[in-house]
C-alpha cells in the first residue's frame, strides 16, 4: 500500500514538472470563484453561477500550463496591482496613526506623499525625490 501512495505521488510529480503550479493569482481566482458559487446559491444571484465556474477553469488552466513566461508575465502584473492597493491601504492607516501629530501632502509636481509635522506654522518643505520645495502651513 506504502509503494502504491509513493507511486502515485512520482507520477504525480512527474506530471507536473513544467508545469506552472499554483501562485497568488490562481489562489485569488479560485478564492473569487468560490464566492461567486456561493452567492450563486441565492435565487437573485444565479446568474454568477457562469462567472464563477469560468474563473475556476481559468484558475485550473493557469495552474496546468506550460507557459511560464506568460503566466510570470500575469502574475507580476497581479502583483504591481495588489502591490498598489496595499500601499494605498497601508498609507491611509499611517495617516490616521499619525493624525494628531503630523500631516500628508502631496507634492504637485511629482505626486510623492510627504509627511510633515503638525503645529509648526509655515514650513518649507523639499521633496525627496523631485527636489521641489513647497510652503505649507501646518
Amino acid at each position: 500500500m506504502k509503494n502504491f501512495f509513493r507511486n502515485l505521488g512520482a507520477k504525480a510529480q512527474r506530471w507536473m514538472s513544467g508545469r506552472y503550479g499554483y501562485d497568488e493569482l490562481s489562489r485569488a481566482l479560485s478564492t473569487i470563484a468560490l464566492i461567486f458559487l456561493l452567492l450563486a446559491c441565492v435565487p437573485e444571484l444565479k446568474y454568477l453561477y457562469v462567472p464563477a465556474l469560468l474563473l475556476w477553469i481559468i484558475s485550473l488552466f493557469r495552474c496546468y500550463s506550460r507557459n511560464l513566461e506568460k503566466r510570470r508575465n500575469e502574475r507580476s502584473a497581479y502583483l504591481c496591482v495588489i502591490g498598489r492597493i496595499k500601499g494605498w491601504f497601508a498609507l491611509k492607516k499611517r495617516a490616521w496613526k499619525d493624525r494628531k501629530t503630523h500631516r500628508y501632502i502631496r507634492c504637485k509636481q511629482c505626486k510623492a506623499v510627504l509627511r510633515v509635522p503638525k503645529g509648526k506654522g509655515k514650513l518649507q518643505v523639499t521633496c525627496n525625490r523631485c527636489h521641489n520645495t513647497i510652503i505649507i502651513k501646518t
